[in-house]
């Protein structure tokens, strides 16, 4: 009996031991093609390093305002007797906006008119009889002090007959009519916007360090999202002798001729004051630039060893440090070299040392003014 139990374990042990044989030769199998086995090459697209002269510039956001812009209200309560405008009209300086119902002081300044008159008569006849000796110098001092007392109260009914009589101050365009035909308005209720739109300014700032180099008379250039296909020329006629104080930032002015008045008062601009020098610079699409909280980087594209132009290259991660952006194109100031290789598209999905193939036939073209589509 022990014979027997003592056969059946050794067999179990062969059997257990063929079978643990037989998988440790897959498992060498399976690690020995792993291996062999090369990851295939990832398809990006590249693009060359290029040195190019760049204009320096100053960047900022800013906003557009009326060399002139007011919205009309009543110096004095009263009724509306006569809107003299529509919504939008182009107006001269002078013209008739708004007239409020003057009817009581056009009375009054008849009356007082008519009281002027008499006190002139009277002031003649004093004069005459002072001439004579039959009268006193007060008689005469009196005639001429009511006279005096009349013309003044009757430029006073004037003076508030012409406050209720609003005129355009200067030369602009309308806004939309805030008020109607018999409606009372109270003193500063708005009656219509007037904007004078050519010339008109872009109000900014920038940081005290740029300070030095800003002069008036700089060329400067926006660019609205209103209008994105188009850039606006202008000049910087302004610079604030003081700067702010809780942003140690200066302000500063520029106008622009605005003939086409395509710019309006309250719009956002994004504006670049123009230095006189042209900087060298290194070039690389934007796209090229995986940016990262540790930093930007790029990848390098590298020859195999040996350089066999037609097998797979590999990339290389390098960190660089990025300038200003140009369109779709950034420059680099320092990680670089012109002539360098980088990869443009498809950066997610690489890795140091990864083999690619480089197909720039699907590629988006880079241009420093692109002009997006419509959506």
């Amino acid at each position: 009996m022990k014979s027997k139990i003592l056969i059946a374990i050794l067999i179990v042990l062969v059997v257990v031991g063929a079978i643990a044989g037989i998988k440790s030769m897959q498992f060498k199998a399976l690690m020995a093609s792993g291996k062999k086995f090369t990851q295939p090459p990832e398809t990006i697209s590249s693009a060359v390093v290029k040195e190019e002269k760049w204009q320096s510039t100053f960047s900022a956001i800013g906003s557009i305002t009326a060399v002139q812009g007011v919205t009309m209200t009543p110096d004095i309560p009263g009724t509306v007797r006569e809107i003299a405008f529509e919504s939008g009209a182009i107006v001269a300086k002078g013209d008739l906006l708004v007239r409020l119902d003057t009817s009581s002081e056009e009375a009054q300044l008849r009356a007082i008119e008519a009281q002027t008159a008499l006190a002139k008569i009277n002031v003649e006849r004093e004069r005459a009889l002072r001439a004579q000796k039959m009268n006193s110098e007060l008689e005469l001092d009196t005639a001429e002090a009511t006279l005096k007392q009349n013309q003044a109260n009757a430029d006073a009914v004037r003076a508030t007959i012409e406050k209720k009589t609003i005129r355009a101050p200067f030369a602009g365009r309308l806004g939309i009519r805030m008020v109607n035909l018999g409606q009372y308005l109270d003193t500063g209720k708005p009656i219509v916007s007037l904007q004078a739109l050519s010339p008109v300014y872009a109000d900014f700032s920038l940081p005290q360090q740029d300070l030095a180099q800003l002069k008036t008379g700089m060329r400067v250039r926006i660019t609205t999202d209103a209008y994105p296909n188009r850039q606006f020329e202008g000049t910087l006629n302004a610079i604030n002798p003081d700067l702010d104080q809780s942003t140690r930032s200066v302000g500063l002015q520029a106008t622009f001729e605005n003939a086409d008045q395509t710019l309006r008062p309250g719009m956002y601009a994004k504006v670049e004051v123009l230095l006189p020098e042209e900087q060298p610079v290194l070039v690389i699409p934007a796209t090229a630039v995986l940016s990262a909280p540790f930093g930007d980087s790029v990848y390098l594209i590298e020859s195999k060893p040996g350089g066999d132009s037609k097998g797979p290259a590999t990339v290389r991660q390098q960190f660089i440090r990025t300038g200003k952006a140009h369109g779709d194109f950034v420059s680099v100031e320092s990680g670089i070299k012109a002539g360098d290789r980088v990869v443009s598209s498809g950066l997610f999905k690489l890795r140091n040392g990864m083999a690619v193939v480089e197909n720039n036939d699907l590629a988006p073209k880079s241009e420093q003014t692109p002009h997006p589509p419509d959506a």
